[in-house]
């Protein structure tokens, strides 16, 4: 009916705004918890997102800031730890219903549930903050509305790099030309068009806003409702005044209208 038969979906920034309030709130918690005097700003945490991932972004953090901390024989394990506590302090964050989803993921999912499109995550964050900002932001039932959730370390390499949307394709049993795919960074960009997924939205935040989104088919300041139309950044919107499966549609069939 659309063209296409599953939606995949980034977590972070896409379904919801975790980023600011949420995740830099819990890493900043984890150092305080063990104590570091270590404070992640909003600015340098905005930097710190073009590392991919929580344990590569302290790696990244004390080669950088703190190489003091660089050289201990036992840093792996004293980032892990770092990484397990700031994962339960987002966890609390979550529980506590701090952190909504974005404006039209509830409506965009239940229209792809009704319709039959399947659906599908693919992302960096680890399956069980999927799974809790799924159960605590839209409901106990939602999770099991994904028929594939590829997150974490269950790939050799995180975004940019394309492994885990190559995972969630291959657990889909999907070629890319039957997915449509939603990221908001750059770096989710570059990870979907290396799996060939080239009908790809993109929905900004105040972190990605300024990215290069080459290549991405549309890009938008979110998904919107009809009562609070989009704003289009690149390529055009069809359809809709709103991101529903008619525009996704829409954008999915000029993309491959020349092949």
């Amino acid at each position: 009916m659309y063209g296409f038969d599953a939606l995949i979906l980034d977590v972070d920034g896409t379904l919801a705004d975790t980023e600011r309030d949420g995740h830099r709130c819990a890493f900043n918690a984890a150092f305080a918890e063990v104590g570091l005097d270590w404070i992640w700003s909003e600015d340098l945490y905005g930097e710190l997102l073009a590392i991919t991932g929580g344990k590569e972004r302290i790696h990244h953090y004390i080669e950088r800031s703190r190489p003091a901390f660089a050289n201990r024989d036992d840093l792996d394990h004293f980032v892990a730890d770092l990484h397990r506590r700031k994962t339960r302090h987002y966890l609390e964050l979550l529980g506590r219903g701090q952190l909504p989803l974005r404006v039209g993921v509830m409506r965009l999912l239940r229209q792809a549930r009704g319709a039959g499109v399947r659906l599908a995550v693919a992302t960096t964050t680890t399956p069980e903050n999927v799974g809790t900002l799924l159960t605590c932001s839209g409901g106990e039932d939602v999770p099991g509305w994904f028929e594939v959730i590829a997150a974490g370390d269950v790939v050799p390499a995180k975004k940019p790099a394309p492994d885990i949307f190559d995972l969630a394709l291959d657990e889909l049993g999907l070629p890319a030309h039957r997915c449509v795919a939603v990221e908001d960074s750059a770096n989710g960009v570059r990870s979907a068009l290396g799996a060939g997924l080239r009908a790809l939205l993109v929905t900004v935040n105040d972190y990605t806003k300024d990215q290069d989104f080459s290549g991405a088919a549309l890009v938008t300041d979110g998904l919107g409702d009809p009562k609070c139309p989009v704003k289009v950044l690149q390529g055009t919107l069809e359809g809709s005044e709103y991101i529903d499966l008619s525009a996704l549609g829409a954008m999915h069939r000029r993309v491959y209208a020349a092949d």
